[in-house]
């Protein structure tokens, strides 16, 4: 894939910052719960500050999904990213599952999303990942309908790819588990997840090895983590000592919607991959 200013490959960090949303989503006495609200508040309140540091001293700019409702608890943080030029993208509204929601919710999850969020830039968010990736048939036409630029949840490819939505496109930045952290760092008994948690530069590692097969392929390198978990000191260390030897190696760092410009104009000059949104008129057996 051909990138700007003839970088070799493209590569993007994006943060999940879903604090304790999680909490109260998944569990309805979640508000009874100080431990597990704790763990979700190290993001905005110690994680994202130790990320933002790095950030500026690196001289990076990148992309944070973030739900509403943690746009209104977590004010501070908000503010501090886009203080710092990063971007800011919806993450739904308080973290809930698409897939249980019908499509009217669906609708007003995003739209009290949205009204948070431009609360605090004054525009809305271009870019949406569904909460646990959870897409459903309506989202993309809900997404389209409100002027999203792309999405960044699905995963029939390495590179970005226009979605076909009948008539209408959305740009799609892929992601899969093994670039997302939750594999290697979260312990969430509360919300069913019980992987074993490893050491910072075992988790880390495939991550890097992805970096490096970007590398060799020119493609994208795409990174999906989160404050409270990759934002842990021991592990944000590793993840600094990292970049400060990849800054190097002529990667176009850039915003997801950087690169989702970027993939537009790959589109309209026909030159872009394009798949038709994955669905099925009925169940099939």
């Amino acid at each position: 894939m051909l990138w700007p200013t003839a970088a070799p490959f493209a590569a993007a960090i994006t943060f999940d910052m879903d604090a304790d949303s999680l909490i109260h989503a998944n569990d309805p006495d979640g508000w009874k719960r100080p431990y597990a609200i704790s763990m979700g508040q190290y993001g905005p309140t110690v994680g994202v500050p130790r990320i933002l540091e790095t950030y500026r001293r690196l001289g990076m700019k990148q992309t944070f999904f973030i739900p509403g409702w943690c746009a209104r608890t977590y004010p501070h943080a908000v503010e501090a990213i886009l203080k710092g030029g990063h971007e800011i993208g919806c993450h739904g509204w308080i973290h809930e599952n698409p897939s249980a929601r019908t499509p009217a919710e669906q609708a007003e999850d995003l739209d009290r999303a949205l009204e948070a969020l431009a609360a605090f830039s004054g525009t809305r968010p271009r870019g949406y990942r569904a909460p646990v990736y959870l897409l459903t048939n309506d989202t993309p036409g809900l997404l389209s309908d409100r002027g999203f630029a792309y999405d960044s949840s699905m995963m029939a490819d390495d590179q970005p790819y226009a979605l076909d939505l009948g008539g209408r496109t959305l740009i799609e930045i892929p992601t899969h588990w093994g670039i997302d952290d939750w594999p290697p760092f979260a312990h969430f008994a509360e919300i069913g997840y019980m992987m074993p948690v490893r050491g910072p530069t075992e988790g880390l590692a495939p991550f890097f090895e992805e970096f490096e097969a970007a590398r060799a392929d020119g493609g994208l390198w795409h990174a999906v983590w989160h404050p409270f978990l990759t934002g842990r000191r021991a592990r944000w260390q590793v993840v600094e000592r990292w970049l400060e030897t990849v800054l190097t190696s002529g990667a176009w760092f850039a915003t997801l919607g950087e690169i989702a410009d970027h993939a537009e104009c790959l589109r309209r000059a026909g030159t872009l991959r394009t798949l038709p949104f994955p669905t099925y008129a009925e169940r099939q057996t």
